[in-house]
C-alpha cells in the first residue's frame, strides 16, 4: 500500500483505473478506512467506477483498523483531515477532481468544496452524515465508544481531555451539516447528487434541505439501499451524474 507522507502525518491510500479522478471518502465515521469502502459500504464504488475514473481511496487520520496516522489537532478537526485530502490530491498531481463520499464523507466533501471550491468538479455525498435534532450529540458519543479508546491505546500522549474537546469542536451541537451553514449550501455552486438515508448518524430532514437548499443538486430515488435489488439502480444514477459533469479530457 502507498503512502503519503507530509511532516507528521502518514495517509494510506490505494489507487484503480485510469481516467478522470474520483476521491472516495469512505464511511465509518472517525474510523474511516479503505476496508469499510471496499467490504461494508452499500456498494464498492472502486471496483464500480475504476473502468471509467482514477479512484483513489484512504484511510482516515487515526482511523482505528487503518494505516493513516498523525497529530490529533485539537482545534481544527475537520480542517486538518481536509488537509490530508487535498495534500494527497497535491502528491499525485491531481489539480482538479470529483469526489463519492459515504456517510462521515459527506461534511469532508463540504469542507473540500468550501476549502478548494476550484477543484472540485462535482460531488455525490451518500448516506450523509449531519446533526440530527432527535440525537442532538449522536456523532460525538458514537465516536467516544468507538474510536476514542483505541485512539487513546495506541497513543497515550492523547488525553481524555485532547479527546472531549476534539469531538465537541468536531461535531457541535446544534449544527447542520458540521462544516458548512446553510448560507454556504445556499450558494454553493457544486454539482452534488444526494443519496437520502434515515438513520441517527445520517437524519434525513438534514440530507433532504440540503438537497432543496443547494441551486445544483439533484436527489437519487430513495429508498434505494433496501431491498439491496435497488443499490444497482443507485449505482447507474451515480455514474449518470458523473458522466454528465466529468469534463472533456
Amino acid at each position: 500500500m502507498p503512502f503519503y507522507q507530509k511532516g507528521d502525518v502518514r495517509i494510506a491510500y490505494e489507487e484503480a483505473g485510469k481516467g478522470f479522478p474520483l476521491l472516495i471518502i469512505s464511511g465509518g465515521g472517525l474510523n474511516s478506512t479503505i476496508e469499510w469502502a471496499r467490504k461494508r459500504a452499500p456498494f464498492n464504488a472502486m471496483e464500480e467506477f475504476k473502468d471509467e475514473y482514477r479512484c483513489i481511496v484512504t484511510d482516515l487520520r487515526n482511523a482505528h483498523g487503518g494505516q493513516s496516522t498523525g497529530p490529533l489537532e485539537v482545534d481544527r478537526p475537520w480542517d486538518s483531515y481536509t488537509d490530508d485530502l487535498l495534500g494527497l490530491m497535491d502528491h499525485l498531481g491531481i489539480k482538479r477532481f470529483m469526489a463519492l463520499g459515504y456517510c462521515i464523507g459527506a461534511p469532508y466533501i463540504w469542507n473540500l468544496v468550501k476549502r478548494a471550491p476550484d477543484r472540485v468538479v462535482a460531488a455525490v455525498p451518500a448516506q450523509p452524515v449531519g446533526w440530527n435534532k432527535a440525537h442532538p450529540t449522536y456523532m460525538r458519543d458514537l465516536s467516544m465508544k468507538s474510536w476514542a479508546p483505541e485512539l487513546m491505546k495506541r497513543n497515550p500522549a492523547i488525553t481524555p481531555d485532547m479527546i472531549e474537546k476534539f469531538l465537541t469542536r468536531m461535531f457541535p451541537n446544534p449544527d447542520f451539516l458540521f462544516t458548512v451553514n446553510r448560507d454556504f449550501v445556499r450558494n454553493c455552486q457544486t454539482p452534488m447528487l444526494i443519496l437520502l438515508d434515515d438513520i441517527p448518524g445520517h437524519p434525513y430532514d438534514v440530507a433532504w434541505e440540503t438537497a432543496m437548499l443547494a441551486p445544483k443538486s439533484e436527489l437519487a430515488h430513495y429508498p434505494w439501499k433496501d431491498p439491496k435489488e435497488l443499490i444497482p439502480i443507485a449505482v447507474r444514477q451515480v455514474r449518470s451524474f458523473l458522466r454528465a459533469h466529468r469534463p472533456a479530457e
